[in-house]
């Protein structure tokens, strides 16, 4: 017998969430709508951190975040590549000076 997983709409989850607001316990909205309790937290955390872009889709949200998150560790490479190419061609340009014979002549 194979579970299948249950799906709930961005209206139901908010409807869900304005009975919270209203003033009914977690627990009493988990029973009701036969949900855990843990999962409507869940919501009210994605809720208050996203918004209006809070249950945006089939669980493909929040690809805004990931790219900025992917952009950040970009972006770190490659300030560490730049830093380690800054200190390489210092000690090149270091090297390659000829050397100022000392005036005892």
């Amino acid at each position: 017998m194979s579970h299948q997983r249950r799906r709930f709409s961005r209206e139901l989850k908010l409807h869900i969430l304005a009975q919270i607001e209203a003033g009914q316990t977690i627990a009493a909205v988990a029973r009701e709508h036969q949900i855990h309790p843990t999962l409507i937290t869940k919501w009210r955390q994605q809720l208050g951190k996203y918004a209006d872009k809070a249950f945006a889709g089939n669980g493909h949200t929040y690809k805004e975040e990931a790219r900025i998150v992917e952009l950040e560790r970009l972006l770190g490479q490659l300030t560490m590549e730049n830093a380690l190419l800054k200190k390489a061609l210092s000690r090149l340009d270091i090297r390659s000076r000829p050397t100022q014979p000392t005036g005892n002549t």
